[in-house]
């Protein structure tokens, strides 16, 4: 066994570094003598090589999939030519003093013999023909196939250079829209990057493939004028004697070294000429010339006719067109056959549809977006790849800004059309129930007053969707004159994701559900198993406990990023029974207090706040019941509650209008029903306890810029 494994070892070794090894054999060519039997080993070594590669290309069905052919071209090119110059060296050093027959180079000699058909080397005749094979071999390679392949690998790399952030923006497009993940998105960007890489390299690639030629060209002249200078002067040859010897093996060693360059460049022409579809040259040709047997069948019959015309070979012309229009007729019956199983299907699956015959094919119960944004039919420009899709990467953008602020993985978003919308209008949608609407004019501005407007402009009136500020719609022409007078001024697109991401903040706790809750969970587990095998082993809490801790946050835009810290705070009170859901989400923010203080902190630290006075927290908790799911209610009379709203808008007004931000601080156990008694009428307003601030220590400095006393 040990013996098995040592020699699988040494094949492992070798494959890794046979590549370095046939490198430094190709240089060692370049400078060394070759005998003339390794040589002929090389040689058809040579022809396999390239056979091999232009195999390969017949069976890769994407180009780009065959990443490394560049370099294998550039191996190949210099071993080719590294041949080319060992036989050079042979035939110059032993040609004029073994003789023909004698002659070591044998793969030389047989492709000599085979085009000149005559193995003594005897016949002129057969000196002329192979000359103009070579000529010709030449001309193909150099005019058809090497021109033609470099033109196309050149129009290929320049447009996939220029196409390349269409692609990009397109996969982005997708991946906004849902209609892909994150990991198909970038295993499709990948695959663009290569296919761009791919067609770059082969730019510079089929240069190779025409130096080779040239080179070709060029080693066989001074083959045969160095051979023949070699043979009068060195080996005191007759002239006539020279030029047949020499003539014969230039021949052949032009032969040799031009037929694995023709492979290779045909090879190269393929390949650049290749489709980016994932199926192989086979399978494509089988189906495009087998889309209608009339094509067989007019073939056949043409060269019926053509077998009329006196002189041309009618005993072949006959019997092929014939095969060709059997051919065509049997692929007619096929086609006919394949056209009457597929209406028969059609009809059946039409049937079904409209009787319900075949319920299985139908879910238990329809499925419901998760996530949607319907849009009238004006604004359809915004998620339309065609017309620039301006509002595609806005919304990726808002899903990963929502990811980093609030530590929710926003799922896709679905955009669709919805003719029942006014055609200006939008509906933004969470699992089916309307989240938020809005109304924009697409090429046109709304222009809000922030308080630095110097002259009012004219325009159409409206409301900004996010935040209700009154605004005005301007044109393009009206854009300048707006912003040079103090205006704020976005376009369509901007107004919509910021009402998507106002949206999508606030009503982040309803995104979140167990499905995902038990998805954070696992991801956790990964880097911290002991505190979350404690929350759900040894203190068994719940997916559903967990969720409504979460979303207790969620709901007053608390990221769970930190989700770690919450865990741990979750465990430290797993003891106590029974667990009420809002002792642990006051516990969490406390834990918490450092992080979400220094979300409404100023540049200097300061939190300014309005203190909730010592008489109303205790009046506030003398009057707070608690409803069946635990929430609190402030059970005000009609009179004090409106007293209570009308005192703490009025503070919350005055805080606003010092350019502050609404922000109560209050004991601790009242926060939640002071919170819950303000929402509705307020809900932008912010409830802070002392005990989160105290915990978030000297990074804060707390301002008290009033009381509020109910």
């Amino acid at each position: 066994m040990a013996n098995r494994f040592n020699l699988k070892n040494v094949l492992n070794d070798v494959q890794n570094h046979a590549i370095a090894a046939a490198a430094i054999l190709v240089i060692l060519m370049l400078l060394l003598p070759v005998p003339g039997v390794f040589l002929d080993v090389l040689m058809i070594g040579n022809i396999a090589l390239s056979v091999i590669i232009l195999l390969v290309v017949l069976y890769t069905p994407k180009a780009s999939s065959f990443t490394s052919f560049p370099r294998i071209l550039l191996f190949a090119t210099l071993y080719g030519l590294s041949i080319n110059v060992s036989s050079t060296r042979l035939i110059l050093t032993e040609a004029s003093r073994t003789g023909y027959d004698n002659f070591s180079g044998n793969m030389l000699k047989a492709f000599s013999s085979v085009v000149t058909g005559d193995a003594s080397g005897k016949d002129t005749t057969g000196l002329v023909i192979g000359m103009v094979i070579f000529i010709i071999l030449i001309i193909i390679q150099v005019i058809v196939i090497t021109k033609g392949a470099t033109r196309v690998s050149e129009v290929a790399a320049r447009f996939s250079l220029d196409s390349m952030s269409q692609k990009f923006f397109a996969v982005d497009s997708e991946l906004a829209a849902g209609y892909i993940t994150d990991e198909e998105a970038r295993a499709r960007k990948q695959a663009i990057q290569r296919d761009i890489d791919f067609y770059s390299a082969m730019d510079g690639a089929s240069k190779f493939v025409s130096g080779n030629v040239k080179a070709g060209i060029f080693i066989t002249v001074v083959d045969l004028l160095a051979g023949i200078i070699t043979g009068v002067a060195i080996g005191h040859l007759p002239f006539s004697g020279a030029a047949g010897l020499y003539s014969r093996l230039t021949i052949g060693d032009g032969l040799l070294g031009q037929l694995p360059s023709l492979l290779l460049s045909f090879a190269t022409g393929l390949i650049v000429t290749g489709t980016s579809a994932e199926e192989n040259l086979g399978d494509q040709v089988k189906e495009q010339f087998a889309k209608s047997g009339y094509v067989y069948v007019i073939a056949g019959v043409t060269l019926a006719l053509m077998s009329l015309i006196p002189g041309f070979p009618w005993y072949l012309l006959v019997p092929i067109g014939a095969m060709l229009v059997f051919l065509g007729f049997r692929m007619l019956r096929q086609e006919k056959a394949t056209f009457a199983r597929k209406l028969k299907e059609a009809e059946e699956s039409k049937k079904g549809k409209q009787t319900g015959e075949d319920p299985s094919k139908m879910g238990a119960l329809a499925k419901l977006d998760e996530l949607s944004l319907e849009v009238g039919s004006a604004l359809i420009p915004l998620v339309d790849e065609q017309k620039g899709a301006e509002l595609l990467e806005r919304v990726r953008r808002i899903r990963r800004e929502i990811a980093v602020d609030l530590g929710v993985v926003v799922p896709a978003i679905r955009i669709v059309d919805n003719m029942q919308l006014n055609p200006e209008e939008y509906s933004f949608k969470i699992r089916g129930i309307e989240a938020g609407r809005g109304r924009v004019k697409v090429g046109y501005y709304m222009c809000m007053n922030i308080g630095s407007v110097s002259e009012e402009i004219r325009g159409e009136p409206t409301k900004d969707p996010t935040f209700g500020l009154p605004a005005v719609w301007v044109n393009e022409e009206q854009r300048g004159d707006a912003e040079r007078a103090g205006y704020a001024v976005v376009d369509a697109p901007t107004i919509v994701a910021t009402h998507l991401t106002e949206i999508l903040s606030t009503h982040a706790y309803e995104i979140l559900d167990r499905e995902r809750v038990s998805a954070i969970l696992k991801e956790v587990r990964e880097t911290n198993p002991v505190v979350v095998d404690e929350v759900l082993n040894t203190y068994k809490y719940t997916y559903g406990e967990i969720e409504k801790v979460l979303q207790g946050l969620l709901r007053e835009r608390v990221s769970i990023r930190n989700i770690v810290t919450i865990l741990e705070t979750l465990a430290n009170y797993g003891m106590y029974t029974p667990r009420d859901t809002n002792m642990l989400i006051k516990a969490v923010r406390e834990s918490l207090g450092h992080q979400i203080c220094l979300q409404y902190v100023d540049e200097d630290k300061k939190l300014s706040v309005l203190m909730l006075s010592q008489s109303s927290a205790e009046k506030i908790l003398q009057n707070t019941s608690f409803s069946q799911d635990g929430t609190p209610v402030v059970a005000f009379s009609p009179v004090e509650q409106r007293a209570w709203i009308n005192n703490v808008s009025n503070a919350i007004t005055a805080l606003q209008e010092k350019n502050f931000l609404p922000i109560i601080l209050c004991p601790g156990q009242v926060r939640q029903a002071v919170r819950c008694s303000i929402e509705r009428e307020m809900p932008k307003t912010v409830v802070l306890s002392i005990e989160e601030v105290a915990a978030a220590g000297k990074d804060v400095n707390l301002e008290i810029l009033g009381e509020i006393d109910g």
